[in-house]
Order: structure tokens, then sequence, then C-alpha cells
């Protein structure tokens, strides 16, 4: 017997803060109460650039050469789009709908800008970058990128017969997303016209939450703006989402949690004070690669 999900909290969009010069975030995760890394694990940062109107620009604005370790990024763009490049080789250019799984495990140096000729007309930009936290024993393997197209992506089509759950990863309705992760992780698209309904099942256990990216919603029949989220207890395994307006859409995450330690510092996500001093360290000797700026 299956119980109802309850919703532990619906939060209201923290203030924006820049990441490089080109993504105008709010951070749900870990900067909102209630959202630490912890209890939302494997969900270890969600970024979100609500939707802004971007200047054409001679010079395309994004994030110059950074590195990563420990984690997959995972960005998914809604309007606009950017361009990726990093030191294992992995790039190209996320277009509007599309998804860039990127797994820096050991270590990656990685940029990302808006796409040059996307750039010179500008535009509405909107997207949201997850970390996934990976587990221990694959902190240390290899980088790999999944450049994850729309069109590729598992579709669930809803009974009012225009809705549908767009499936990244995980399993819906016997419907299964392209994403290969290191654990179980559930993350899709509920793309709701007015009055539509999908229902969602997940392991009481697994951290769940929503991001409202379009539209409004009625979760478990509570009323979820635009740009807010709702996290879930861990009780219960059930609920419902219900569109308000037409071309409702709501991201859509559940995950199963490592349990391990966590231990961040920047760019680096690892289980040991230790493990964060030695990524600095192979940093700082080019362990990571070369990227150009």
């Amino acid at each position: 017997m299956t119980t109802t999900k309850r919703i532990e909290v619906i939060l209201s969009p923290v203030e924006t803060h820049w990441v490089g010069d080109g993504f105008k975030v709010h951070n749900f995760i870990p900067a909102a109460p209630g959202l630490d890394m912890q209890h939302m694990d494997p969900f270890i940062l969600l970024d979100y650039n609500a939707p802004m109107r971007v200047p054409a620009l001679r010079i395309p604005a994004g994030v110059g050469v950074h590195p990563h370790r420990g984690f997959e990024t995972v960005t998914l763009a809604y309007q606009g789009k950017v361009q990726h490049h990093d030191s294992a080789g992995g790039g190209g250019i996320i277009e509007t709908g599309d998804v860039q799984w990127m797994t820096a495990a050991r270590g990656v140096l990685h940029k990302e800008y808006y796409e040059t000729e996307w750039s010179k007309r500008g535009g509405i930009f909107h997207m949201v970058q997850l970390w996934v936290n990976l587990p221990a024993k694959d902190k240390m393997s290899e980088p790999r990128y999944q450049a994850i197209r729309n069109a590729d992506m598992g579709r669930r089509l809803l009974a009012d017969g225009k809705s549908f759950v767009e499936v990244i990863a995980g399993e819906y309705d016997g419907v299964k997303g392209p994403a290969d992760t290191h654990s179980p992780v559930m993350l899709m698209n509920a793309r709701l016209q007015e009055g539509a309904k999908a229902d969602f099942s997940f392991p009481s256990n697994y951290n769940t939450g929503l991001l409202v990216v379009q539209g409004s919603a009625l979760v478990n029949g509570q009323k979820a703006p635009t740009d807010h989220f709702v996290k879930f207890a861990n009780e219960g395994e059930t609920f419902t989402i219900e569109a308000v307006t037409d071309d409702t859409v709501v991201l859509v995450m559940s995950g199963e949690p490592l349990r391990e330690p966590i231990v961040s510092y920047g760019p680096f996500v690892m289980n040991t004070r230790a493990q964060i001093q030695e990524a600095f360290d192979d940093f700082n000797q080019g362990k990571f690669g070369y990227l150009e700026d």
C-alpha cells in the first residue's frame, strides 16, 4: 500500500548572484533553508537562472576555465544556448531543451559560455544547473560527457493528449530516460497544459524535490508558483502535479541518498578534508589537464 508524500516546505527563490558574467542564479541547494547537501543528497547544488533578457553581445558572457572533482554537473537549457568545453575532450552546444551531463569524477577543467551565434543576437536565457554527488567508489573514476538531445529523451503522453512527462534520467510509467547515472537518480520535466495532472511515485527514502520553472501548479493540492521549490519529507511515495496555467513546466528530481560523508570546498566535493587538499594539490600541479581560456 502506497501513501502520499508530505510536502515539507514550498520555498520562494533566494536573492540572485552572478556566476561568472553570464549566469544570474537563485541558489536553492545548498543555500535555501532545509536544502543543504545532506538533506538533498545526492543533489548537492541547484542553481536556477530564471528567465532573463540578454542583450546582443560581441563577446559571449559566461564562466571561464575552472576545475571540478568528485561530482557531476547537469545543465538543463530551457531557453537560450550554452557552449561547453572541458579538458577531457568533452564539449559542444547545449541547445534549447537539451541537457548536458558532465561527470567530472577525478577532475576536469571546464568552461561554459553563451553559444557564439546566439550571443550575437541575444534573447531570453533560462537554465538550471544541478550538481549530483558521486559515490565514494566513483569519485576518482574517468571523466565522462553525455550530450542529451531533447529528441532523445523519453516521453510519456498524459491523459489530455497534449501534456507529457519528459524523462532525462530514471523511469516514468515504463518510459526510461537516456542518462546513465552512478546511483539511482530520477530527473524529468512535467510539461503540462492547464488542468492536466501527472502522478508520480518514488521510494519514501529518496530525497525528492520540484522546481516550477514555468507557469504555476498545484502539488498535492498546494499552490506552487513560478520559480518556487517544493521539498518533500521522507514520508510516503506518491504525489500529483496539476497545472494551473497552460505551458506549465515542473522539474522533478528524486534520488537515493548516498549516505556518505560530504566535504566540499568551492569546485571540489569529496569525502574527507585530506581529499580536498589533494584536489587542490593536483590542480596546482596541472593534473586536471589543460584548457585554453
